[in-house]
């Protein structure tokens, strides 16, 4: 029987064979597993198994790590002041190694590591399934025992069933003191502001434990262990709990395209062998994981339910998409559907498909969004219809646009008609998250919308009693950028931390070459709190957007449809969920500009970009009828504006 994905896709009939050999190798791996597991989410319960585990009925703790090819392991501690021999591990026939601690004879968070003796020689490693680690004074760092948490969850009901409107944030900077911020500060001071502003969702950027702070979090060298620059691991629970207390869904920026290459802290020749990797990134210089071994599958299936199970997050956004599909990791083009099929990574894929099968699983409601920039046939479809079993991908070309766009054109010559194919160009019945800009664009050597738009003026002329024309331009197509991407270009929403309020500066995490600084790498939260600062208009802006949309259910499954756009006078006019918006993104306003609309009564204006809470003009007279004559409305299209008009009830 011809699969759905091919089935809704003709054009997908000459690669017909491929997808089906890749869903029969799916069928059989889970077959597999099914058979030697049980179930899929058994498999997946390998952090149950590996790591430090309580046995009530000894009443002590199991560790375990897979070391196959390991001569000798040691476990070494705090709890046995670092002897290298006292408590040696037992092999079993899977070459799995373990040892049997009384509950007192290791106190909780005590430091601990493995001594692995290899063919190579003898060293002290971090477990890999440890669910925490401590950096020491000399930056190194330990393992360390946690014992289960007592954490009392009181999130029972919380079940996320909506459009996702995500802010995308980062725990460290998301202080604006001079330092690493921590769970417990989220919580309580950053928490509340996301919830005012209207989005329902918060994406969690470096949560996996990384060495380097200034990579982002995306050189993860601990799976399991929530990073303790930050605070605990029930600090994070605490978060978790109290967002979904607020009606907030919780996403990890969950990073298993690669691995960090540390020796010390990492997994890299664990046993004193490649183990869970096969090869380096070109690009990122760290290690590729085999995603063709079974135990490497476990692994990182067991960490994404792990982070359900243990920290009841909602939902991940998976990193570096791109870059797992393929053998060339994305360095080639995509224009046509052949690329979608050559040079293929199969193990890849198969990991994807069983790794979206578990999570709807363990959360029927989970959300699930793939980092994927080459579009690929059939990645947010059902993995039973043939796809890869995303929920969500990210319109990562949709920023790329805005960035180019604003680099290269003014915008006076934009191009009106190539803007509304640009924004919508996705492939239909796959859901895609929309952003205007993201981390990628407010990294140091990039530049926000808010930078292209005003660049100097924003450091000298941002106060309410300064006067700047390149600043009134700036906020007024900060403002209609963001929301003809909101209403044209996806299915959910995504803002990333400060850029709500257009952030000055770019985001540059302490290094060398700026002298270890934490300048840039925190948010100044008082700048959309001055009351004397342009910056309140547009985190106003942004809020009535978002509120407004959800109300309205503008983000939706629902495509818009195009009434009229003219390149010349930089209008577009378009109808969604009962609405008009009309965009003016020229310098001149339009007294009586006429376009054609079917259909009889009167329309109101609802909602305008132009209005004074907003750093507009106050041009707009909420009380005007505008009536429909002849299937045409003649309406004042003020300049760089975005009207929303409904039906007179």
């Amino acid at each position: 029987m011809e699969l759905k994905l091919i089935e809704n896709d003709p054009y997908l009939k000459p690669y017909e064979s491929q997808i089906n050999n890749r869903y029969q190798w799916y069928q059989n791996t889970l077959n597999h597993i099914n058979h030697h597991f049980g179930s899929l989410e058994n498999f997946a319960d390998g952090y149950k198994y590996f790591g430090f585990n309580y046995d009530d009925k000894k009443k002590g703790y199991w560790f375990r790590d897979w070391l196959p090819n390991a001569l000798e392991v040691y476990l070494i501690g705090d709890f046995n002041k670092w002897n290298r021999t006292s408590h040696s591990l037992e092999k079993n026939e899977f070459g799995v190694w373990e040892i049997f601690l009384n509950e007192t004879e290791i106190a909780p968070f005590s430091k601990i590591k493995m001594r692995v003796v290899t063919s190579n020689g003898a060293f002290e490693r971090i477990p890999a399934y440890i669910k925490s680690v401590q950096q020491n004074e000399d930056k190194s760092f330990d393992g360390q025992f946690v014992p289960k948490s007592c954490f009392e969850w009181t999130d029972s009901n919380f079940k996320f069933k909506d459009v996702p409107y995500i802010y995308e944030a980062h725990i460290g900077m998301a202080t604006e003191e001079y330092k690493v911020g921590t769970y417990k500060e989220f919580t309580k001071e950053v928490l509340p502001r996301i919830k005012s502003l209207g989005y329902n969702a918060v994406q969690l950027m470096a949560v996996q434990e990384h060495p380097y702070y200034g990579s982002f979090g995306y050189q993860v060298s601990n799976f399991f262990a929530p990073s303790s620059r930050f605070g605990t691991p029930d600090d994070l629970r605490k978060l978790i709990d109290t967002a979904h207390g607020m009606g907030l869904a919780v996403i990890l920026d969950v990073v298993h395209s690669h691995a960090v290459r540390n020796f010390d802290e990492g997994l890299t020749d664990l046993d004193g062998t490649d183990l869970y990797f096969n090869g380096f990134h070109p690009d990122w210089d760290s290690r590729l994981f085999d995603y063709g071994r079974l135990e490497v599958k476990r692994f990182l299936l067991s960490n994404l339910k792990y982070w359900m199970d243990e920290f009841h997050f909602d939902g991940f956004r998976f990193d570096g998409v791109t870059s797992m599909l393929y053998t060339h990791f994305g360095h080639k083009g995509f224009g046509n559907y052949d690329d979608y099929f050559h040079d293929t990574n199969n193990d890849a894929i198969l990991y994807l498909q069983l790794a979206n099968q578990l999570i709807h699983k363990v959360n029927p409601n989970v959300i699930s969004i793939a980092e994927d920039m080459s579009g690929m046939p059939g990645a947010c479809r059902p993995v039973e219809e043939g796809g890869l079993g995303f929920d969500y991908r990210l319109a990562m070309g949709i920023a790329d646009y805005w960035m180019d766009l604003l680099e290269t054109t003014q915008d006076e010559d934009w191009n009106i008609t190539d803007m509304y194919y640009r924004l919508n160009n996705r492939r239909y019945g796959e859901k895609n998250i929309a952003y205007a800009e993201s981390h990628d664009q407010a990294l140091v050597g990039d530049k926000t919308i808010a930078f292209w738009l005003m660049d100097k003026e924003m450091y000298t002329s941002m106060s309410v009693f300064t006067e700047s024309l390149i600043v009134d331009r700036g906020i007024a197509l900060h403002k209609m950028i963001r929301f003809v991407t909101l209403i044209v270009g996806g299915e959910g929403y995504m803002n990333f931390i400060g850029n709500e309020f257009a952030h000055p500066e770019w985001v540059d995490f302490p290094r060398e070459g700026n002298n270890w600084s934490y300048h840039y790498a925190r948010r100044q939260w008082s700048l959309p709190d001055t009351d004397h600062l342009k910056y309140k208009y547009l985190q106003a802006f942004d809020a009535a957007m978002i509120h407004f949309s959800r109300q309205r259910k503008l983000v939706s499954d629902e495509f818009s449809y195009k009434i009229y756009d003219h390149n010349e006078h930089k209008i577009l006019i378009l109808t969604k969920s009962n609405l008009i918006f009309a965009f003016n993104f020229s310098n001149n306003s339009y007294a009586d500009y006429s376009f054609y609309y079917e259909g009889k009564g009167n329309l109101k204006i609802i909602f305008n970009s132009d209005d004074k809470a907003f750093g507009g003009f106050d041009r707009i007279d909420y009380n005007v009828s505008y009536p429909i004559v002849n299937n045409h409305i003649t309406a004042y299209f003020p300049s760089r504006t975005v009207l929303v008009y409904a039906k007179e009830i």
